[in-house]
């Protein structure tokens, strides 16, 4: 077991709420069943007092959490290849590969980059899943920061909640956006999928910016910055504003293609079978050095593709125009 402390103080934006959602949402590296547990058991105070999950919390309400964690002794340690982008004595940076899940979970407890990271990194073992400071969704490319100690986790957990940790992304929605905006629009459970986010109105904070790379006939090249970091946040904010994620199997629509395009272009926007999502960026201060890094990620082979075969159609479109 790994004893750990976090401090978070209770913003505007989540005063007036439950306690256990906005725990959920100032230390969402650790899971909502969890944090419960710990208001529970009193491991998880407020103003130095233990409270209910359900009670509300205030402006300036100081929450600590004060607990034992598990190691991630019990998961199982696999060679994997990693595109790792950076790598020191106090994290990594990854290039998640599509079709890898990060963290085990039900029907998935071997082949994640959890497991790849056990055995690249056996010492990941002492801290909270393995060091993971956020996630990806299986099919969503990209970079995501693993922690390699206690000191660097508790710094870069505390970073993601106070909004300190830059996170762009690009994506392909189907539709043509006419241009950028701001989506502010918080996110709760579906309430007849559960697999699926959607917007309401008891959820957590999500706020998505999104600015336009490039417009084509029927589809839309997006730059996508977060502020707040929910499951599906993307993918549900897009498919509540009506413009999905090409190839997101949850989220999306009916295929989308452009009028009279050529057969080639029809045949890849078919069989583009996950979102077409990545993250591109990634930034923040050292959890050692304070120096501020960044990292880039190029965009992965099948969106690169994708875009070609988009821009070609557009531009045979606008030649016969």
């Amino acid at each position: 077991m790994t004893k750990i402390k976090l401090e978070a103080v209770v913003s505007e934006s989540d005063a007036k709420r439950r306690l256990d959602q906005v725990a959920a949402s100032l230390f969402s590296e650790h899971s909502r069943a969890r944090l419960q547990q710990w208001i529970k058991s009193g491991w998880l105070t407020v103003n130095g007092q233990q409270r209910r999950p359900k009670d509300l919390v205030y402006l300036g309400d100081h929450l600590v959490v004060q607990a034992d964690v598990e190691e991630a002794g019990e998961w199982e340690s696999e060679k994997m290849l990693l595109d790792i982008v950076y790598e020191d004595d106090s994290l990594i940076v990854i290039n998640k590969a599509k079709n890898l899940v990060v963290h085990p979970a039900a029907g998935h407890q071997q082949g994640t980059l959890l497991n790849g990271l056990l055995h690249h990194c056996p010492n990941l073992r002492q801290l909270p899943r393995a060091g993971i400071i956020h996630r990806l969704d299986k099919d969503t490319t990209g970079l995501l920061m693993v922690a390699k100690t206690l000191v660097a986790h508790t710094d870069l957990v505390a970073k993601l909640a106070k909004r300190e940790v830059s996170r762009e992304y690009e994506a392909i929605a189907c539709g043509v956006l006419t241009g950028g905006g701001k989506i502010d629009l918080p996110l709760g459970r579906h309430p007849v999928n559960r697999k699926k986010r959607a917007v309401s109105e008891n959820g957590q904070e999500a706020i998505t910016h999104y600015k336009v790379i490039k417009r084509f006939r029927s589809h839309t090249h997006l730059l996508i910055k977060l502020d707040t970091g929910r499951t599906h946040q993307i993918r549900a904010h897009m498919s509540h504003k009506s413009y999905p994620l090409v190839g997101d199997q949850l989220y999306g629509t009916r295929l989308s293609l452009p009028a009279g395009c050529e057969p080639s272009l029809a045949e890849s926007l078919k069989n583009f079978k996950r979102q077409a999502l990545h993250a591109r960026r990634l930034g923040v201060s050292h959890p050692e050095t304070r120096k501020v890094m960044h990292w880039e990620a190029d965009l992965p082979v099948d969106i690169k593709f994708l875009l070609e075969k988009l821009e070609k159609d557009f531009i045979m479109a606008s030649s016969d125009a």
